[in-house]
């Protein structure tokens, strides 16, 4: 954390030979170098965040469009126009569509590993955490329908870095689903191509569902899935038990990180013709925090030290709707005065909260 203080507190009395009086306590004053340090730690961190904002939305841009277009016709430019993030950006946070589709998929799973976690599953037996595991999993897909189609449909189509991420994820289901082994003697039969072969059956059921689009419930698959599953291990009896089981008590799923504010309620841009920079964030941000502010102090402010662009940019704005100039600018030889107007107010607090809650969840 910065700390904000100027200095500390000095002062107390003075005395001379001559005379005594109170001195007031004063502060140390801060140095030019540690003020300096203390603005660029700031300006990284604002970048920081402001990348993590337009991370996220790129990932938002590329589920749509991949959703649209399908993984094989997606574009870097279609990403991008989605998004309203520049081309030049898209290529400073990932290397290529693979690599950001890779993106996609890790931050998919960590949202999905995140709500195992908040299921309370650890120490519970076998058979309990599966199931547990397997309804939050059909939940989430449920609520995320696109999400879930990118991971499980459009990812067969990624290349190798995509492929090779959900063999582990698919490793990893099926060590989970191996831990049956240990459940009896009739389990311990088993071998471990038992547990890849149920996950490869548990996947294509999902695939063949997502890919047709179906209308029912995922959620609905749960009876039969683990009927399947604990088939091989506990038999018979058991699997006919548990397609007559209700649907267990899952915790709510939290909300963690989300992919973008376009994925939410809380897009800031939001139906305007822009892209998000963080020349324009830092702008917006540095009017609705002074309002009245000059051109030159905006500039100043800001750290966009050509005035021509700060001229610009303030005129988009201004066409935009988002600032007004209340001074009498240079009709009179006066400085410009620019304040938001309301939907600027809107588009500014919408920044400042998106990018500190990219910030929270880094």
């Amino acid at each position: 954390m910065l700390d904000l203080r100027a200095g500390t507190a000095m002062g107390g009395h003075t005395v001379t030979r001559l005379h005594a009086r109170d001195v007031k306590p004063a502060r140390s004053p801060v140095s030019a170098p540690r003020r300096a340090a203390r603005g660029r730690a700031t300006d990284r961190a604002a970048e920081g965040r402001l990348a993590e904002l337009q991370r996220s939305r790129l990932l938002a841009g590329a589920v749509g469009a991949i959703e649209e277009h399908g993984y094989a016709h997606t574009t870097v430019a279609q990403i991008t126009a989605r998004s309203r993030v520049s081309r030049r950006t898209f290529y400073e946070l990932f290397e290529d569509r693979e690599e950001c589709l890779a993106a996609l998929v890790e931050d998919v799973l960590a949202m999905v590993e995140g709500e195992i976690a908040d299921a309370g599953l650890e120490d519970l037996p076998w058979r309990e955490r599966v199931r547990g595991g397997l309804e939050t999993i059909l939940a989430f897909f449920d609520r995320e329908p696109t999400l879930a189609r990118v991971c499980v449909v459009q990812a067969l189509r990624g290349g190798p870095e995509v492929l090779e991420r959900r063999e582990q994820i698919l490793s990893r289901l099926a060590r989970v689903i191996d831990e049956g082994r240990t459940e009896g003697a009739q389990a311990s039969e088993r071998t471990a191509l038992t547990a890849e072969g149920l996950v490869g059956a548990a996947y294509g059921i999902l695939y063949a569902r997502l890919l047709r689009r179906e209308r029912g419930p995922l959620a609905d698959l749960r009876g039969e899935l683990m009927s399947l599953i604990v088939l091989p291990y506990l038999g018979t009896a058991a699997a006919r038990r548990e397609l007559a089981r209700p649907l267990s008590t899952v915790p709510a799923a939290r909300r963690g990180r989300p992919l973008a504010p376009a994925l939410s309620e809380r897009d800031p841009l939001e139906g305007l013709p822009m892209r998000l920079t963080y020349r324009t964030a830092r702008v917006l941000q540095v009017i609705a925090a002074q309002p009245g502010v000059s051109n030159r102090a905006v500039s100043e402010l800001a750290g966009v030290v050509d005035q021509g662009q700060i001229s610009k940019l303030l005129a988009r704005l201004e066409r935009l709707g988002l600032c007004e100039n209340a001074g009498n600018g240079h009709e009179k030889g006066e400085p410009n005065a620019w304040q938001l107007t309301p939907l600027g107010k809107q588009v500014a607090q919408g920044l400042r909260l998106s990018t500190s809650e990219q910030a929270r969840a880094v």
